[in-house]
């Protein structure tokens, strides 16, 4: 690990006043001590206050991130929509709640066919938890002007099975690459914010293969956990491949129970 200016930049922004105030209590007492106390014994003090300082303060901050709740949109099939007039240009900011890029798709698609006339379709999708899958698309736009402002506004509301879309009757006026990213980001986080939200149970993404006489264990876990089966395949030597979806707390039981009906002649990959 090396230190330069952005580390040092990146330490001064995370910082916060009671990190530095400590800093200055450790400070001022040792100058109170610099006419009782050796330079060396100093100097190891204020390193380890330092040190001290920076464990209790990251450790906190750890904390509070993985005390964070991730929300996705109401889970009733409902769409949400909103719109918007910029110089001209009609954008329309559509989003709704989506598990898998197959459903994200059909969706855009969805949108494609009410809005023919429209110059742009672009949209973002993000889903999962342990994988987190994320897909962008400027649709014609100049590359990184409209997919990434919508998929950073999603991820900037800390949603995930997600889609949104946003729609563009071009108006005559070019707003420049700036103007483009600022309104498809403006445009996706309004949809996204006036949006009804619900807590998300974080889900995790497991692929396995295991030969075809074992099928009836593994949709028995399957069934006995309420996961869902994503996609299936035989091969041609007789084995089963499942990709498997289920809340991420419950993964590594299913993966035992799983080890253990097969008597171990599973594979996992994630």
């Amino acid at each position: 690990m090396h230190v330069d200016r952005e580390g040092v930049k990146i330490i001064n922004q995370t910082m916060n006043v009671t990190c530095l105030s400590n800093i200055c209590f450790y400070i001022l007492m040792l100058l109170h001590l610099k006419c009782v106390c050796p330079f060396s014994t100093r100097t190891t003090l204020l390193r380890s206050s330092l040190v001290n300082i920076y464990s209790r303060h990251f450790a906190t901050t750890s904390e509070k991130h993985n005390q964070e709740v991730q929300q996705t949109l109401t889970t009733d099939g409902k769409r949400y929509e909103s719109e918007q007039i910029i110089k001209k240009s009609r954008f329309i900011g559509l989003a709704k709640h989506c598990t898998s890029w197959d459903a994200a798709q059909d969706f855009v698609k969805d949108i494609r066919n009410e809005h023919p006339k429209a110059r742009h379709v672009c949209f973002a999708f993000v889903a999962g938890h342990n994988p987190k899958t994320e897909r962008c698309s400027d649709d014609g736009e100049p590359t990184g002007t409209a997919g990434v402002p919508i998929l950073g506004a999603i991820n900037g509301e800390e949603l995930s099975d997600t889609v949104c879309v946003v729609v563009r009757y071009f108006g005559g006026i070019k707003l420049g690459a700036g103007g483009l990213i600022r309104t498809y980001g403006a445009c996706a986080r309004q949809v996204l914010r006036e949006a009804p939200k619900t807590i998300l149970i974080p889900k995790s993404t497991v692929n396995l293969m295991t030969p075809s006489s074992n099928a009836g264990q593994i949709y028995s876990a399957v069934n006995k956990i309420g996961a869902t089966v994503e996609a299936e395949n035989y091969d041609a030597k007789g084995n089963l491949s499942v990709t498997i979806v289920c809340e991420s707390e419950k993964l590594d039981d299913f993966m035992v129970d799983i080890t253990d009906s097969t008597r171990g002649d599973v594979t996992f990959d994630f």
